[in-house]
């Protein structure tokens, strides 16, 4: 079962206003904007929340629903911003601090995203040092116990957040989510909705799925600060899959059985641009991390012998098909369950 959304809320609360980033320890309010279900009246209430994001007082004052600070790292993208931004305001979640930071572009993103700027927390315009750069700026203005970016060219499917939201409230064990991979193209239709991947941070390593939706991957605050509260900034590419090796030293990634958002493919994508570049980095992030982790000897090992057969004609299809295979889409003992919808909540189904 795929979920394009959980629970709808009746209310249409503005978007909310975030307060900047504040000292650690401190306590702030802000004010919600409250509009009522059976007429135009707008009440204001106040929310007090420590600077981790997490709500002081009961979470029904803030619409029950957990604070999230989501961000948008953007430069030179006119021609897909708009899409991003509105699916963002579409999902009408009733506690998000987003935040747009621009790297100073000069194709018309900026007027874009000032259209809008009355409907999200903030956003600043300013030369930066890459799109990791941004995404940090952006995240120390924010708040929120939940944190995620979505790419200036990709989007979040209607109901994405409310999923989001509500999984993190279901299960507080749960540290750390992804949801189902989606395909858009350049156009903006799905085009592809592919097999719920299973991970454990052995068989990342080992190089099995080593593809993370990101912007269908949410975590708690929490796991942000143990990994370090940042991303990797010194580099151009690939510095999630580096943010992802750090998740998993001290976290299980769960897959969610929904549909939360989907990559945009098109003919600028510096995926696709620089597919051999952000491969060898990642390769590079993975030898650093097998020099530390428990095992790390036996699991490169396996990764030398998985390239000699892969470049044997005669043992390369035996080879995927006993190994490769069931390496990517078997869950093992090592791999967290799926989360799926049931009777009106979300469960593990182990």
């Amino acid at each position: 079962m795929i979920a394009l959304g959980a629970f709808k809320d009746r209310r249409k609360p503005q978007p909310l206003r975030s307060a900047e980033a504040q000292p650690a320890g401190g306590i702030y309010e802000h004010q919600i904007r409250r509009a009522s279900a059976t007429s135009d009246a707008v009440r204001m209430e106040t929310c007090r929340m420590d600077t981790r994001g997490k709500s002081l007082v009961s979470e029904a004052r803030c619409g029950g629903w957990p604070r999230i600070a989501f961000v948008t790292p953007v430069r030179n993208s006119a021609k897909f911003i708009e899409a991003t931004i509105q699916s963002v305001l579409a999902q009408e979640y009733p506690n998000l601090d987003y935040f747009i930071v621009d790297g100073g572009s000069n194709d018309g993103t900026v007027e874009i995203i000032r259209k809008y700027e009355n409907k999200i927390s903030g956003w600043i315009s300013e030369p930066d040092r890459g799109m990791y750069d941004a995404i940090n700026k952006a995240f120390r203005r924010t708040t929120g116990e939940i944190m995620g970016w979505i790419s200036a060219t990709d989007i979040l499917y209607p109901g994405g957040l409310r999923v989001v939201g509500s999984v993190f409230n279901d299960l507080p064990e749960i540290e750390w989510i992804t949801g189902r991979p989606a395909l858009i193209n350049e156009q903006g239709m799905t085009v592809g909705v592919f097999e719920t991947p299973h991970w454990s941070r052995f068989r990342f390593l080992l190089g099995a799925n080593r593809f993370i939706m990101q912007e269908a991957t949410f975590w708690r605050r929490s796991l942000w600060v143990k990994a370090g509260g940042y991303v990797d900034a010194s580099s151009r590419l690939a510095s999630d899959f580096e943010l992802w090796v750090r998740f998993f030293r001290h976290a299980k990634l769960y897959p969610v059985e929904a549909l939360i958002g989907a990559y945009r493919d098109h003919a600028d994508a510096l995926g696709r641009i620089e597919l051999e570049t952000c491969n060898r980095v990642r390769d590079e992030v993975i030898e650093a991390e097998l020099d530390v982790v428990r095992y790390g000897k036996a699991l490169r090992l396996l990764r030398n012998f998985d390239r000699r057969a892969k470049s044997i004609p005669a043992v390369r299809d035996v080879w995927h098909k006993l190994v490769t295979k069931p390496l990517y889409r078997r869950a093992g003992r090592d791999s967290p369950p799926t989360i799926n919808y049931d009777q009106e909540r979300w469960q593990i189904f182990v």
